[in-house]
């Protein structure tokens, strides 16, 4: 790329982003969400190499992906503490950098076990990025822009998926699956300088939040935590000083923050379980070739990538009309939306019939979490952005540690039941899996009647928040 069609790009993405301060944060932020979601996608891709180098079966499949979550999982609670209580950038550049060193020692393993137990400190890393980046983009952006801001780093999941989809599956036809994992290290290693070279530590509380057209991230003194911080509807102005478990008992008193982890959570299994088994699915069951398979993912990731963005940007848009439940609204319309959509495309027997289908069920998919994740925000004080977060990420990482076993179980069971081909196993595991999807939004449609109340309170409480220690 020549040095003036780089300045181009650059000058475009500014335009997009809103400014060459929020266009940095968007990239990394978005590429660190790449790269975990890139991991999970890997393994998928390469499930047969991985089977027939190792003779393992769909349920063990899953739980290489499993581990690693479950890891995370634990590694969550002293993760939001640590967010909410030291340098944050310098806490992800730790953890990006030994998600590389992890996915090095995954490539070179010589058994299974080798295999599982490189995949343990991965945990680390995908533990760090909820609460790390929840907490920095609370303090790096407005919050009429979160949704908006949060559609476009979302939208590095989606990519992410579909370029460990689209890359690992070539790669397992024409080399080893170990360039596969030594590829996303290299693109790790990367990410963590980038990190460390293009974003500062923000301060907490708000002095250094990026408004649209701003060139780089406010220079401000950090904020000291001190004891007697504030926390959400419902509680005491020393409560964050309490223990982690205490500070958890508190936080989930409030009844928006219980719905919409949940909701989360499951709408996180759903995905994870998809991603692990879909190029097996899409392979055996519509019996298409490589080149097929990407073009079915490409389809399928833009209109993921596409509801995103578009979600966050018109629910920031309802919001600033006087929409004040939008961010609850949209992400239970879209759950539902998706559950249906899926449904339809699985039920039909040829990708020209399927494929409109599932491209709309990842446009619901994509457009149910920006607007989630800045509702999040907008009910926790922000000297307890870390610890919510870890609450959620527990519940998420739980969910996407479950996923991939639940999902291989089921199939390996349906197997054994039936004794019907392993792709009309991984057909009706989806369908089934579906239902949980469909009660979620449902469910979340209760939130409407506190979420107003607890953002107010949440807001109140931020008001009286030293902004300096």
């Amino acid at each position: 790329m020549t040095p003036k069609l780089l300045r181009a790009v650059r000058r475009r993405l500014d335009a997009v982003f809103g400014g060459a301060a929020r266009t940095r944060i968007v990239l990394i932020f978005g590429g660190v969400l790449a790269l975990g979601s890139a991991d999970i996608g890997m393994v998928g891709a390469l499930a047969r190499p991985l089977e027939a180098a190792f003779g393992i079966s769909h349920t063990e499949l899953g739980l290489l992906a499993t581990v690693s979550s479950g890891v995370g999982a634990l590694a969550a609670l002293p993760m939001g503490i640590c967010a909410d209580r030291v340098a944050r950038i310098r806490l992800l550049v730790l953890t990006v950098g030994l998600w590389s060193v992890a996915l090095v020692v995954g490539a070179a393993a010589l058994s299974y076990l080798w295999l599982l137990l490189s995949r343990l400190a991965l945990g680390a890393a995908v533990a760090a990025s909820g609460p790390l980046l929840a907490s920095l983009l609370g303090d790096l952006i407005t919050p009429a822009d979160r949704a908006r801001v949060y559609g476009w780093i979302l939208a590095g999941e989606m990519v992410g998926a579909g370029v460990g989809l689209v890359v690992g599956g070539g790669i397992g036809l024409v080399l080893s699956w170990r360039y596969g994992f030594a590829l996303l290290a290299a693109a790790g290693a990367g990410l963590a300088a980038a990190i460390h070279r293009w974003l500062p530590e923000p301060a907490r509380g708000g002095p250094s939040r990026v408004r649209a057209g701003d060139a780089e991230i406010p220079h401000a003194e950090p904020v000291t935590l001190r004891r007697s911080g504030t926390v959400p509807a419902g509680t005491t102005a020393g409560d964050a000083a309490r223990s982690l478990a205490q500070t958890f008992a508190l936080l989930l008193r409030v009844p928006t923050i219980r719905i919409l982890v949940v909701a989360s959570s499951i709408g996180y299994f759903f995905f994870a379980g998809l991603r692990t088994f879909v190029v097996v699915f899409v392979t055996a069951y519509y019996g298409v070739g490589v080149g097929g398979l990407i073009g079915l993912v490409v389809v399928i990731g833009v209109g993921g990538l596409v509801g995103g963005v578009l979600s966050g940007r018109q629910t920031d848009r309802w919001l600033a009309r006087g929409h004040e439940n939008a961010r609850i609204v949209v992400p239970a319309a879209a759950y539902a939306a998706t559950a249906v959509l899926f449904t339809l495309g699985l039920l039909s027997d040829t990708v020209p019939m399927a494929l409109p289908w599932f491209a709309a069920g990842a446009f619901t998919l994509g457009a149910a979490n920006p607007p989630l994740d800045a509702a999040r925000l907008d009910i926790v004080t922000p000297r307890l952005w870390g610890r919510a977060e870890s609450i959620r990420t527990v519940l998420r990482l739980a969910a996407e540690a479950g996923a991939p076993v639940l999902f291989g179980l089921l199939a390996d069971s349906l197997a054994g039941e039936v004794g019907t081909a392993k792709a009309v196993n991984l057909r009706d595991t989806f369908l089934l899996m579906v239902v949980p999807l469909l009660a979620n939004g449902l469910v979340m449609l209760r939130a409407r009647r506190t979420y107003t109340a607890d953002k107010r309170a949440a807001e109140a409480a931020a008001e009286r928040e030293p902004s300096a220690g």
